[in-house]
């Protein structure tokens, strides 16, 4: 059976509002609605979300569709960049790229690439533990962390060559098994909306 990791698509950029609490964009509303429509959701048994708003909203809409409840894990947020609050679009990127360029060292007081790494890697993982890989599960979250597990799955090292389309709504595939280090991966990033099913 496949388990998927699945980043929410756009939202509603507001610089007076935390990062974590923005919510999905008509747009990516739309898109997820889109993908909810896929056969492939229907097959899902479980979907864990990130605590953050907009991966909530995400999962919300994919679980109805599903028929299940959404679960939270709390330590599936994205990358902690609290300590530079908001940056325009251009700042964002740039900072983007020191992150993943240099996965030891902290970017201004953001996490460090190797402890998000680390933190969403044995998230994962302790949930997979415990899970029948028998039922197919969906990990709704970030873009940023997202990579950083895709990029584990992978055994590839820290890099942004890695990281998902602009836009979000994306997910990859990756078999499933007792436990997450014998997963792999099977897809790279691909919309959600587009993506076909496990073939």
């Amino acid at each position: 059976m496949f388990g998927l990791y699945i980043s929410h698509p756009q939202v509603q950029i507001d610089p007076q509002v935390a990062v974590p609490d923005w919510s999905l964009s008509p747009l990516g509303r739309e898109r997820v609605l889109a993908a909810a429509a896929r056969p492939w959701v229907a097959k899902l048994q479980r979907i864990v979300s990130s605590p953050e708003r907009k991966a909530i909203e995400t999962a919300e809409i994919l679980a109805e569709a599903a028929g299940v409840e959404v679960e939270i894990a709390s330590a599936s947020h994205e990358i902690d960049r609290s300590s530079t609050g908001y940056l325009t679009h251009d700042a964002h990127e740039e900072a983007a790229n020191r992150f993943f360029a240099d996965p030891s060292h902290s970017f201004r007081g953001w996490e460090k690439a190797i402890d998000a790494q680390q933190r969403i890697v044995t998230t994962i993982s302790q949930i997979i533990l415990e899970h029948d890989p028998a039922r197919p599960i969906a990990f709704v979250g970030h873009g940023g962390v997202g990579t950083l597990l895709k990029c584990s799955l992978a055994g590839r090292p820290i890099a942004r060559d890695g990281d998902q389309p602009p836009g979000g709504g994306n997910l990859f595939c990756f078999s499933l098994a007792r436990n997450l280090a014998e997963c792999r991966l099977k897809c790279e990033w691909t919309p959600m909306e587009f993506w076909q099913g496990e073939t």
